[in-house]
Order: C-alpha cells, then structure tokens, then sequence
C-alpha cells in the first residue's frame, strides 16, 4: 500500500512505515490503542488515520435527509431525466429516463425497443440543456449484430428529429464517436464486459448511458427447467452489479428485454402485462423484476385497430409505449409510430 497517496500528515505516513502497517485491513483489524502502541502516536492522530482510510473505502457515503435537503444541486440533479428525443413520450415519462435504476424495455418482435434504444444514444450526447447527458453510450449486443446502418440514418435524420436543437449544436456533435459497442453472447463475456471494459469507461466520463440487447438472450440457452435457482442468482447478482454502476455513476441502465406467452390468468394478471389482447409478459420472471426501477413495454397495434383509430393520418405502422411499473409514474400509456428520422409520440 502507498500510504503516499493518502491525504495523511507526513507524521502518520512516516509511522505506518516504520511499523510495517501494509494494508487497510491491517489498520481496521487492529484497535485503537494497538495502533498507538504500535506507531507511537497520539490519539488524535490514530482517530484522524481512521476516519482517513474509512472514507477510502466508503466510495458512496451515507447521508442523512436534512444533508439532502440543504444540497440544492443534488436534489435537482435527482430529478434529471434523459430524453428520449420527442416532447410526447417525454411527457409520458415526466422528462424521460431516470439517471439512476434499472429501466426494462420488453415487447415482441419489431415493437420498435431497438428503436427507441438507438434514439437513446444520440440523445445522451446532447448538452444538459436539450435533455441530454453529454456523454456517449455503450450498446452491449447479446444475439444480433449491432444495428450500425440503421444507426447512419437516425444520425443523418437529427436535424428533423430535434428541432428544438439549433442546427450547429447537432453539426458539432460527432454522434457515431461516442457510441461504443460490446458482443457478450455468454453470461461470463458478459460478467467480463461489465465489470471490467464498461466499468472503466464510466469511470473515464466516457459514458453515461449502457443498453443491453437483450437481457433475456443470455439466459436462453444457459438453463434449463431444473436450474431456476442457479439463474435466479445470476439474476440477481447482474441485476445488483448494474445497481453499482448506475448509482455510482448515475447512469440510465437500459436492459431489452423479450416477451413470452403467459399460460394462464393469473401469470398475465400478476406481471400487469397484457398486450393489445395477447396474453404475453416478459421473460426472466418476477426475480428479475424485482431489479426493475421501471419496466415499459411497446407491442404494435393490429391493423383493425388502427383504421379505426385517431391517427390513421400518420404514415407508419402505430405502436403503443406503456409504462407497466414505475414508482414515480402511474400506468399510462401512448401511441408513437418509427420514421426514418426516428420515434416520434402522437398526441
């Protein structure tokens, strides 16, 4: 240990060295009067060493609520939302996506989640302003390749999709640097890339937005019926290591996450996860539920339904974007439909 890089007096530094103190540990599992007896220091120093090497390993304190209260800038910076780019889903959502939790986006096939995720990572590098974060995001592709044409069109399409952003803020944004993107077709690739290779870009400031596409893939092929217990604490212990490293760097977690048949009543009852009719709700059970901060679901609207409903002016197939759960939302749902330039809600 290099007692060096600690903000300790010269005094301290030079004592733990002379009594071959090595480690942190070493200086907890010791008590105080051993310390003194050990480095010939006063009391006041040994308190002021402890306090030094516990806030080195307590990387998110603890704070009380009048501490949350009186910061004014932490509070606001709770509130803040990233935009998903369009003022009707922004509403739905009141702002967008919350900087801190798990947010799930399930639904069946070409519902449009890979959309609305790719709209995600251009709109994080906007400044605070315009609803972005002023970062880049890491895609993480779990069983298809990355979308990369799709994501040239949205990026030449910006002008049309934000207006609300003057025209040289989005000319000086280089959106496809910014982007970066993992394959983790297994679970241990995906501990790997987690841990490690995007624990270290949210470190550098180089992120602050990670979408996994998508979470049910991994688990697809790696259990069978008789290891729900094993995969229930792998669920567990991913859906945890994300907590870490949204709340530490407050940073949205988008996991994709796909639809399966609901066998019976109450399973559709219980998940809260009908879709225009079709009993279906998303993969993975209620364990990784409970990681969830919010879980949406999009599902296209049958063409019966759309003739006959309040937007058969729009070009485009219409889809539905629902808010399931959230705790600060209550259910509520609205129409969008996917354009070239990208999602856009309808009012």
């Amino acid at each position: 240990m290099d007692w060096d890089q600690f903000d300790l007096n010269p005094k301290v530094i030079a004592a733990l060295k002379k009594a071959d103190i090595k480690s942190i540990k070493e200086i907890l599992n010791l008590s105080g009067a051993d310390l003194q007896r050990l480095t010939k220091l006063s009391s006041a120093d040994i308190q002021c060493l402890l306090k030094t090497v516990s806030h080195t390993l307590r990387r998110n304190s603890m704070v009380t609520a009048l501490q949350l209260y009186q910061d004014k800038d932490h509070l606001t910076s709770q509130h803040q939302k990233l935009s998903l780019g369009c003022s009707v889903l922004d509403n739905l959502l009141k702002g967008g996506i919350p900087l801190v939790g798990i947010t799930e986006l399930a639904g069946e096939s070409s519902a449009g989640k890979t959309q609305i995720s790719l709209q995600l990572c251009l709109c994080v590098q906007y400044p605070y302003k315009y609803g972005g974060l002023e970062s880049g995001a890491v895609y993480i592709c779990t069983e298809d390749v990355f979308p990369s044409k799709r994501l040239q069109q949205l990026t030449d399409q910006q002008h049309k999709l934000r207006a609300d952003v003057p025209a040289e803020i989005i000319q000086r944004i280089k959106f496809g640097n910014s982007i970066f993107v993992e394959h983790a077709a297994d679970l241990d690739t995906f501990h790997n890339c987690i841990t490690k290779r995007i624990s270290l870009l949210l470190t550098r400031g180089m992120v602050r937005l990670v979408v996994i596409d998508s979470i049910a893939a991994l688990f697809r092929c790696e259990f069978g019926v008789s290891d729900s217990v094993t995969k229930a604490r792998y669920l567990q212990t991913f859906g945890a290591q994300l907590h870490s490293l949204s709340t530490r760097f407050r940073t949205p977690i988008i996991c994709i996450n796909q639809v399966t048949d609901a066998v019976s009543e109450s399973e559709a009852a219980q998940c809260s996860c009908s879709i225009v009719g079709n009993r279906v709700s998303p993969a993975l059970g209620i364990t990784w539920a409970n990681q969830l901060l919010m879980r949406l679901m999009v599902s296209r609207i049958t063409q019966p339904e759309q003739s006959s409903g309040v937007t058969s002016h729009h070009t485009g197939s219409m889809r539905t974007l629902r808010v399931v759960f959230a705790p600060h939302l209550p259910p509520s749902s609205c129409y969008y439909t996917v354009k070239l330039e990208g999602v856009k809600g309808i009012k």
